[in-house]
């Protein structure tokens, strides 16, 4: 993936404007008009993904090359801003309204547009840092928080305690951003979830906010609302795709026959089959997965999971098992890599790895206890992990 990007990198370039503007189709071999010509959501692609392949990968190349671009095309979304507020676009694309999908029904372009400048500008900074030029890095960290000021002053209502109009996309991009601080990241949090259970577990968010909300959720220890949200079929979803027919992602999460049914589009849940399902995660400050996390989530009636990663370090593996009697978990560590695991219990008596207790388990080291789970620290190798459920 990481050569894939690559050459998205060096489309998006292909059609940067002088202006610096990144189109919304990349290369842009059809000029279209309105959204489909100019959307923050998309055009910010070309910080982004340079930035993820720099994380997942530890490779510095794409960022180094097309910095100067970069810095270029944030400068261009600064020249559209006005109190730095960005609201134009498609927005939250194909989300579920009243109206036939298409541009944002239920979410004001000005939050998804805005909440992904912020982005960018976080990105930036951590970018400048990253290539040794701290001037940068501080114009960008000011431009951050002037657009996290203004975000909250336009579209946090004080009287009603909601973003926006209190939408799926709105809370969770808000969130996960990190637009929404304290008493404010609480509530966004509880509102995301209100919707979502009143709506009897049914989403609405399109195709920018659904990978934030699943991100939200995850973070907050929410696993089992993503499941219940994604085991249904009477409502548009994955399940609804499945009922009618689909054999691959459709661009509607109606699976609509007059769009779009085989389309890159809507396939968010696929990172959470591995990160929550699977439990493989990688550290906060960690590079190209040498700290990794294994935090398993089960869920619903789910009662095993196998997940691996091929990381710039090697195989990284997750197995588990449940039952009324035990978890198991073996997993996979590579060479010159650390993880953190993280196992559902409340005792250290609960737990063996390997048929030996923690205490004089090897290569485990570090134990502590957070909200009835046990997590160790473990170097590079293959672990058994039993967890003896309490009766």
């Amino acid at each position: 993936m990481a050569r894939l990007y690559g050459k998205k990198m060096m489309d998006m370039r292909s059609t940067q404007a002088v202006n610096g503007q990144i189109p919304t189709i990349a290369p842009e071999l059809v000029e279209f008009e309105g959204g489909f010509k100019d959307t923050p959501e998309w055009g910010s692609a070309f910080i982004i993904c340079p930035w993820y392949v720099y994380l997942w990968y530890g490779d510095k190349s794409l960022v180094e090359e097309y910095y100067p671009d970069m810095q270029r095309y944030l400068d261009y979304l600064t020249s559209k801003s006005d109190n730095h507020i960005i609201a134009y676009g498609l927005g939250d694309w194909f989300d579920i309204g009243p109206e036939n999908p298409g541009v944002s029904q239920l979410t004001s372009n000005g939050v998804t547009a805005t909440a992904i400048y912020y982005y960018n500008a976080t990105i930036m900074r951590k970018i400048a840092l990253l290539l040794g030029k701290p001037d940068d890095a501080g114009r960008y960290e000011k431009l951050a928080a002037d657009i996290k000021r203004s975000f909250n002053e336009t579209f946090w209502n004080e009287a009603t305690r909601k973003y926006d109009r209190d939408s799926q996309a709105a809370n969770a991009m808000a969130i996960y951003m990190g637009l929404a601080e304290g008493e404010n990241r609480e509530q966004a949090f509880g509102n995301l979830v209100a919707d979502i259970r009143g709506r009897d577990n049914a989403l609405t968010a399109g195709d920018v906010g659904y990978r934030y909300v699943l991100r939200a959720l995850e973070d907050h220890n929410a696993s089992d609302v993503i499941y219940d949200m994604n085991c249904k079929y009477d409502v548009p979803g994955y399940g609804w795709q499945l009922a009618h027919g689909a054999t691959s992602l459709t661009e509607s999460w109606q699976a609509y026959g007059f769009i779009s049914n085989n389309h890159c589009m809507l396939g968010h849940l696929m990172e959470w089959l591995f990160s929550g399902l699977g439990g493989v995660r990688q550290a906060d400050h960690s590079i190209a997965f040498k700290e990794i996390i294994f935090r398993p989530e089960v869920v619903g009636d789910i009662r095993e999971a196998s997940v691996s990663y091929d990381s710039p370090y090697g195989l990284i593996k997750s197995d588990w098992k449940d039952n009324e009697q035990s978890f198991t978990l073996r997993v996979e560590v590579p060479a010159n890599s650390s993880a953190s695991v993280y196992l559902p219990a409340s005792e250290l008596s609960q737990i063996t790895e390997s048929g030996t207790s923690l205490a004089e388990a090897n290569g485990v080291r570090d134990l502590s206890s957070e909200k009835n789970r046990i997590f160790v620290n473990i170097g590079s190798g293959t672990y058994n992990f039993h967890v003896a459920k309490k009766k």
